[in-house]
């Protein structure tokens, strides 16, 4: 999960940085995302916008990290697990089941409420694909750079 946090924090989103690590079996890394823009052109100059018309805002560009980690993955995925610090969308959710990973384990699940979020419920238990709230016995990691 430090992984994916780490990871999360390379995106520009100003209100949400969510970020995914999908390890194999064996705990092997095999992808890494975050949520951000599609190749082709830099972030900089993406609207990270939440309110206003759709083509002014994140939502219709944006690819979320449980995507990204799944484009990115340098193997193939099925049996994985995906760490993801925020519990995933139904088209996330419809992307995680396709490419065979077979466990979720998430930090947050802030939307929960939302429709989007209990059909990806409802699709991860009719995929039998488990799923597991992380609760951390630490609140921080601190890196240091220092190298001796």
């Amino acid at each position: 999960m430090g992984t994916a946090i780490l990871s999360g924090k390379r995106s520009k989103d100003p209100s949400t940085q969510v970020g995914a690590c999908i390890v194999n079996p064996n705990k092997k890394i095999v992808g890494i995302g975050y949520n951000g823009a599609t190749k082709g052109f830099s972030d900089d100059d993406f609207p990270w916008s939440r309110d206003g018309e759709p083509l002014e805002t994140k939502y219709l560009y944006v690819v979320h990290a449980e995507k990204n980690a799944i484009l990115n993955a340098t193997k193939h995925l099925v049996d994985c697990t995906i760490y993801v610090t925020l519990f995933p969308c139904n088209d996330c959710a419809k992307a995680i089941i396709q490419s065979g990973i077979t466990r979720v384990v998430y930090l947050s699940d802030k939307y929960a409420h939302l429709d989007s979020f209990k059909a990806s419920r409802i699709m991860f238990e009719k995929a039998n694909v488990a799923l597991h709230k992380l609760e951390p016995d630490v609140k921080e990691i601190t890196l240091s750079f220092e190298i001796e």
